[in-house]
């Protein structure tokens, strides 16, 4: 039988990290984790959407709780500061989905100077997990689940032009955050076991799914004749947000998940369908990258990520 929200399990007395979950399949994931008991936290760059998307969660179930915190993931020292806000009201974090991100925009950069997409989808997540890492390790059975897109198999690590300081192309550099969403999930999990902790590191992608992540790239870009064509393709070929959030709530809460799993849509070339384990592309299964991904990004970003001999604490600076 299918797998499906029915299946998430009871959640009281959990708490649970969203990024971008004012829309989309991060709103889908939060709301259903909502009604199952645990305490939410969406994590929005967008303080009024967000505060919408509360209100419509609690509507719909009265009693949840859900909270709102500004997070932009596009500028570090925001990072830093919802990390710092977390961790004063918080010790502990059950679930932290790295699901926010951008696609297919213009040249575009972020407060810290990088190219938007590969320092919003990967960079600021990064940060944003190893400066969470304290609270997800003092708490049994945490997870971290990382959104990824099928698109990572088309792409490659430029070492040599990661930050478009040589040529720009929007769909590569989209690409690139995806597979580096990939090399950093896989590594984290490979950290994570090495020091013996007790979280799980695991990845999804949502196939295509009807959202307005599709429509940004066009609108900055004025491409009316793309809008159109995202419109079309949503309408009669993508699957539902709520279905694309499925891969998130299996990660997050199945209880076959093992750390380093992948998880996307059972249908045809993983578009559409319910979630399964699936596997990524060779290249995001390469350790070599992944240590070299994640070094820059220490550098990048100044968060360098301490795993203690036993998982009794951690910290990142």
């Amino acid at each position: 039988m299918a797998w499906s929200r029915d299946d998430v399990p009871d959640l009281s007395g959990r708490t649970v990290v969203v990024t971008g979950a004012n829309s989309g399949i991060g709103f889908e994931a939060a709301r259903v984790f909502a009604q199952k008991g645990a305490r939410v936290v969406l994590a929005c760059r967008d303080a009024k959407k967000a505060e919408e998307a509360r209100a419509r969660i609690v509507g719909e179930s009265p009693g949840a709780t859900v909270e709102v915190e500004l997070l932009d993931l596009a500028n570090l020292a925001s990072v830093r500061d919802f990390a710092r806000r977390f961790s004063a009201r918080s010790d502990r974090l059950d679930v932290l989905c790295n699901n926010a991100g951008v696609m297919a925009l213009p040249l575009l950069r972020t407060a810290d100077g990088f190219e938007m997409q590969f320092g919003t989808n990967h960079l600021g997540h990064f940060a944003l997990t190893g400066l969470l890492l304290p609270a997800l390790l003092s708490t049994p059975s945490a997870r971290v689940v990382t959104v990824s897109s099928n698109a990572h198999r088309f792409g490659r690590m430029d070492f040599e032009n990661w930050n478009a300081q040589r040529s720009y192309g929007k769909w590569r550099a989209y690409a690139q955050s995806k597979l580096a969403n990939l090399l950093f999930a896989f590594e984290l999990d490979r950290r994570l076991r090495a020091c013996g902790a007790d979280v799980r590191s695991v990845a999804c992608h949502p196939g295509w799914a009807a959202t307005n992540l599709q429509f940004v790239g066009p609108r900055l870009s004025g491409a009316r004749l793309m809008e159109s064509l995202a419109r079309v393709g949503n309408r009669y070929f993508a699957q539902s947000a709520a279905m694309g959030a499925l891969p998130i709530l299996y990660a997050a809460t199945a209880s076959d998940v093992e750390g380093g799993d992948y998880i996307g849509p059972d249908g045809m070339l993983e578009n559409r369908g319910y979630p399964r384990k699936v596997r990524p592309s060779r290249r995001a299964l390469d350790p070599v990258t992944a240590r070299r991904l994640w070094e820059l990004s220490e550098d990048l970003t100044g968060v360098r990520y301490e795993f203690p001999a036993s998982a009794g604490a951690a910290a990142a600076v």
